[in-house]
């Protein structure tokens, strides 16, 4: 094992061990106090050490810190000249299935549920966000955004724009294997439902 690859894999172990923390109820990122034990003092001290990319929308920043957060199943971005592998239509085409203009910056689509739990595709201007929610999936970080405002979403549409970049703990559910997801993949795509996302992921952790 090459010493990146160590690494890797001890920031892997690592983050299994936030997660239980959190899943147990106990995981604060404080300081130690009196009242925590030696092991739940280092694992905090663990939690906050580890790092993820931050980007806009990540819920770090005070005004993002009261929204909650939004479970995806996977994003798509859509610019001229560099489409998702796998998808047949050109930018222009896509746009006009997706009901917007093709804009030169480009469009990120968030695939989700809705209230009712139905697939939806919401068409959204933050590129930006989008882009560091892939940087942190590449990396194996099970990262979401916090939930858009308004004047970001352009469109809704039933359904899950595809192919597109799955989310890892999603992937992981649903076995997936390989990034991004093609077009007959995602039309097979029946779980998770909305009611099964607790199953999936607790984002709260």
């Amino acid at each position: 094992m090459s010493e990146s690859d160590y690494l890797r894999e001890i920031e892997a172990r690592c983050r299994a061990v936030v997660g239980a923390a959190a899943a147990e109820g106990w995981l604060t990122y404080g300081e130690a106090t009196e009242e925590t034990s030696g092991l739940r003092g280092a694992v905090n001290a663990l939690a906050r050490a580890l790092l993820h990319y931050h980007y806009q929308g990540d819920g770090c920043l005070d005004e993002e810190a009261g929204r909650p957060r939004m479970r995806l199943v996977g994003v798509v971005m859509l610019r001229p000249g560099a489409m998702p592998f796998g998808m047949d239509d050109d930018y222009e085409t896509a746009c006009q299935r997706l009901n917007v203009d093709p804009r030169p910056e480009g469009w990120a689509v968030w695939n989700t549920w809705s209230e009712q739990g139905l697939p939806v595709s919401l068409v959204m201007t933050d590129l930006d966000g989008t882009e560091g929610l892939l940087i942190n999936w590449a990396r194996g970080i099970h990262a979401y955004p916090v939930t858009p405002v308004p004047s970001q979403i352009v469109q809704v549409h039933q359904g899950w724009t595809a192919p597109m970049t799955v989310s890892p703990r999603v992937r992981r559910h649903l076995g997936v294997d390989g990034l991004p997801l093609g077009a007959e993949s995602a039309r097979r795509l029946q779980v998770p439902r909305r009611e099964d996302a607790d199953e999936i992921d607790d984002i709260r952790s």
